[in-house]
C-alpha cells in the first residue's frame, strides 16, 4: 500500500439497529480493512458515533470518506488529520506472573500509568489508557513476561479545539 498511514474517520450516524452492520460491510465490499472500531452514542439521542481507523493512503481515505457520505444512515463525516486530534484506546492485558516477577509487573504500571484491576496467585490483569502508540509500548514491555490473553478498544477520537462533529448538523 503506498503512503499508508494510520488514519482516523469519524462519523456521525443515525442511532438505529443495523447501522454498525451497513457500514462495516462497506468497507468489507470495497476490500478496506478497519484495524480499529469504537462505536457509542453521543449527547444527542438521535446519533451514534463511530470512529474508524484504517492504514490506508490519503487517496484511499478519500475515497472512504465519498462513500461513506453517500450512505443513507450517515449524517457526517470526517477525515481527521491525527496532529488535530486527541485519541485514547483502553488495554486489559493478562499477565500469567507471581512471586518475585509481580513486582516489575508493579513497576511497569507505574511507569506507564496502568492499574492493576485483578491480582491472583498466578495472575494480574492490567488496564491502561492512552494513545495507540503507549499501548504499543506497553505491551511490547511486557512481551518478556508471559501475556495469557489481551484485549483493546478501538481508539476514540475527538477533534481539538471547540469544533464538533455535530456543528454544522441541524439540531
Amino acid at each position: 500500500m503506498d503512503n499508508a498511514t494510520r488514519q482516523i474517520v469519524s462519523i456521525l450516524v443515525n442511532n438505529q439497529p443495523g447501522v454498525l452492520s451497513r457500514i462495516a460491510g462497506l468497507f468489507s465490499r470495497r476490500g478496506y480493512n478497519i484495524d480499529g472500531l469504537t462505536v457509542c452514542a453521543t449527547e444527542d439521542e438521535r446519533w451514534s458515533r463511530m470512529t474508524i481507523t484504517v492504514n490506508a493512503s490519503p487517496a484511499t481515505v478519500k475515497q472512504i470518506v465519498a462513500q461513506l457520505e453517500k450512505q443513507e444512515d450517515v449524517v457526517k463525516v470526517m477525515d481527521f488529520d491525527v496532529r488535530k486530534v486527541v485519541t485514547r484506546e483502553l488495554l486489559l492485558i493478562k499477565v500469567a506472573v507471581g512471586g518475585a516477577k509481580r513486582s516489575e509487573i508493579v513497576d511497569l504500571c507505574t511507569l506507564f500509568g496502568a492499574k492493576a484491576i485483578d491480582v491472583t496467585a498466578d495472575s494480574m490483569i492490567l488496564e491502561l489508557t492512552g494513545s495507540t502508540d503507549k499501548v504499543d509500548s506497553f505491551v511490547k514491555t511486557l512481551g518478556v513476561y508471559d501475556i495469557s490473553e489481551m484485549a483493546r478498544t478501538g481508539g476514540a477520537a475527538l477533534e481539538r479545539g471547540a469544533d464538533a462533529l455535530a456543528t454544522t448538523v441541524e439540531k
